[in-house]
């Protein structure tokens, strides 16, 4: 039995369930099974638009330090016993490995006849009086965005990886150097092949840097951290409408480490200088394809000056009185949230 997920752009097709909404995993027809099959242990393999293979995607056990271990220090380990604790479907966040599978687009699964339950129209989807109105087993397209907040690390990263490669898939069928028609390469790596100049094309990751500044406030001594309001997060509106803010984040240039790209967006986006900056942890983005490096620093100094076409607003804010910031599950609430915790507050 051969199971895939199934992704309309960057929604998931979903099943609603007592803890939210699940990914849904339907058996594919043994016709495209045989296929696949036919594909792999052929010289010249036939290149699937809209299905691929995902691999496993690793639980962050693999990585944490070990609690049990002497070396740990006292945060550390209240950290790691806190994210512990986290559990989706009876599944702990940190130990639940999500294995290999196959994800197609909702288009490839119509082409190919395969079976998939009744899908709800999910427009309005994102509105919870809508969500906990509807009946356990509906099923319908769910935003990834709204997915990371309550499924396993892993589960989500391979979520995330479905949607970039079949977007790689989609924006890579021909040569970027003579526009020839690509073909996958045959050595089992994920690559599509030029047959005629040979270049090799493979699935871009885009490096952004995300950096958590503190500093204590300069009255009461209360830790601040530096929080931003972009552009893309949309303009007030209306007198009780809540601005979201954010961490300073960017791009990594060609020919600079990652501390120069925390060091020069920071400079950019508002003016100040950094001190011991410190790289935290990371997170697959797949909007379009990033990979999000979590840094922390301190401030050094310098006054706020924003970056105006970038940012409406920036300046440092006492934890205990945060304005909105990003939903869980994203790196940069993550972030916030362990500084917070260090301060013994929760958010």
């Amino acid at each position: 039995m051969t199971n895939a997920f199934i992704l309309n752009d960057e929604t998931v097709l979903c099943r609603q369930t007592p803890n939210g909404w699940w990914p849904v995993q339907v058996q594919l027809p043994q016709s495209d099974i045989d296929i696949t099959a036919l594909s792999a242990s052929d010289a010249q393999p036939a290149y699937q638009v809209s299905r691929v293979t995902l691999l496993e995607s690793l639980a962050p056990a693999h990585w944490l330090p070990n609690d049990n271990s002497s070396s740990i220090n006292s945060k550390d380990a209240d950290r790691l016993a806190d994210f512990r604790i986290k559990t989706a479907n009876s599944f702990t966040a940190n130990d639940f490995t999500a294995q290999a599978a196959i994800a197609i687009t909702y288009d490839y699964a119509k082409a190919h006849n395969v079976t998939s339950p009744k899908i709800l129209e999910s427009d309005g989807l994102e509105n919870s009086h809508l969500e906990s109105s509807l009946e356990t087993d509906a099923c319908a397209f769910i935003a990834y965005r709204l997915l990371i907040t309550h499924l396993p690390v892993a589960l989500s990263g391979q979520l995330s990886q479905a949607i970039q490669l079949l977007r790689w898939q989609t924006d890579t069928q021909f040569c970027s150097r003579c526009a020839t028609p690509v073909i996958a390469a045959t050595c089992g790596e994920r690559a599509m092949v030029c047959p005629v100049c040979c270049l090799r094309h493979y699935p871009r990751v885009q490096p952004c840097i995300i950096t958590a500044i503190t500093r204590p406030n300069p009255q009461t001594g209360v830790m601040q951290i530096l929080l931003a309001h972009h552009h893309r997060y949309g303009q007030q509106k209306t007198s009780n409408q809540t601005l979201q803010y954010g961490l300073i984040a960017g791009f990594v240039e060609v020919g600079e480490s990652l501390e120069h790209a925390v060091v020069r967006e920071v400079a950019e986006e508002v003016n100040i200088s950094l001190t011991d900056i410190r790289y935290v942890s990371s997170q697959p983005w797949p909007f379009p394809s990033n990979l999000m490096l979590g840094f922390r620093a301190s401030y050094a100094g310098g006054e706020i000056v924003i970056q105006e076409d970038e940012l409406s607003h920036a300046d440092f804010f006492d934890l205990t009185n945060l304005p909105k910031i990003p939903f869980k599950g994203s790196i940069a609430y993550e972030l916030i949230a362990q500084i917070a915790h260090e301060q013994g507050i929760t958010l």
